[in-house]
């Protein structure tokens, strides 16, 4: 845990894995603004090609299924906490289902070995991929039935009972979130089912159009990046007495289709076009994921509440391509 039971931060040391990927190369920058630049360690299996992030902190190296590799940075800088981020995502998993339990899986367990053994906080985001077909679609509960029917949804609920084995087991400060889809205009998307959500902003401001490969009617939760780096650090900061859950928490900010998207947009770019060229695995992913979820959890255990609904995600992204794009 980042504060002691007197509420003041601990000196504290932060291992950040996949910190290269859409999440982690936000995360790193907020967590080294917040924490100091020399106490955030940033991680992944090659080096950034963003000069920022490479050179505002230290960087290393790091695969995580090779224990030589984990165990030579945890000595190495004492770490006293760690953000795994290194997965393969939902589409790209379908692809190639056995690296994807590999990392998403293995990658976790060696790092709850080391959490184990170092005595580190650990956060583990989850997603709305561990819920199948078989959940309630609409305001799907924080305790419910849990059936995935990808490699994705499958390792990440995997994922989930291990950090909750590993806290009840051994003691150790695990958390964690279900993260819905994530929208942001810094990093571009790794093979997700909900990519769209981001190119189609992109693709918007630069020509106008956009075929989407999703159904027009398909609802989805969404977040805005910041609102997904808050709820990350909100909860590692969180008094521990207050969880009931600990792990694996639904958040969520906004639900929409792509064409309610797509008109949200119009409000800005009144001549933009979307169309639709479905594409099946993607499609079937998608449906067997809930349209909405119930977040009360999160907002009761540890006052969560995003800051961005939809309107003011779609102003400020379109504000923010279009002054990186001049």
């Amino acid at each position: 845990m980042f504060y002691d039971n007197q509420g003041f931060m601990n000196m504290t040391t932060i291992l950040v894995t996949g910190a290269i990927g859409q999440i982690g190369s936000e995360l790193t920058m907020a967590l080294r603004e917040k924490y100091g630049e020399d106490r955030v360690i940033a991680t992944d299996i090659r080096t950034p090609s963003d000069a920022a992030l490479l050179n505002s902190g230290p960087f290393e190296i790091l695969d995580v299924l090779n224990e030589n590799h984990i165990t030579r940075v945890m000595q190495q800088y004492r770490v006293t906490a760690i953000y795994h981020l290194a997965a393969v995502l939902s589409a790209k998993g379908e692809t190639r289902p056995n690296l994807a339990w590999r990392i998403n899986v293995g990658g976790l367990y060696n790092m709850l070995e080391v959490a184990r053994q170092y005595k580190c906080s650990l956060f583990f985001p989850s997603s709305i991929g561990a819920f199948g077909p078989s959940t309630p679609k609409e305001r799907t509960p924080q305790d419910t039935i849990m059936r995935p029917e990808t490699i994705y949804g499958i390792s990440k609920l995997a994922g989930e009972l291990l950090c909750d084995y590993y806290f009840k087991r051994f003691g150790i400060d695990t958390r964690g979130v279900r993260f819905p889809g994530l929208i942001s205009y810094e990093t571009k998307p790794g093979g997700g089912t909900t990519d769209y959500a981001v190119e189609i902003f992109f693709e918007a401001v630069k020509h106008m159009k956009y075929t989407c490969y999703l159904k027009p009617d398909c609802s989805l939760d969404m977040m805005y990046m910041p609102d997904a780096i808050k709820a990350m650090m909100d909860l590692m900061e969180a008094d521990a007495s207050r969880l009931i859950h600990r792990n694996a928490f639904n958040v969520t900010a906004m639900s929409f289709t792509p064409e309610i998207l797509a008109d949200e947009i119009r409000k800005y770019i009144p001549g933009f076009v979307i169309n639709y060229k479905v594409d099946p695995v993607r499609q079937e992913i998608a449906d067997s994921w809930p349209d909405s979820m119930d977040d009360s959890a999160a907002r009761s255990e540890w006052g969560w509440k995003p800051d961005y609904d939809l309107e003011a995600m779609t102003a400020d992204m379109i504000e923010k391509i279009n002054y990186s794009s001049r």
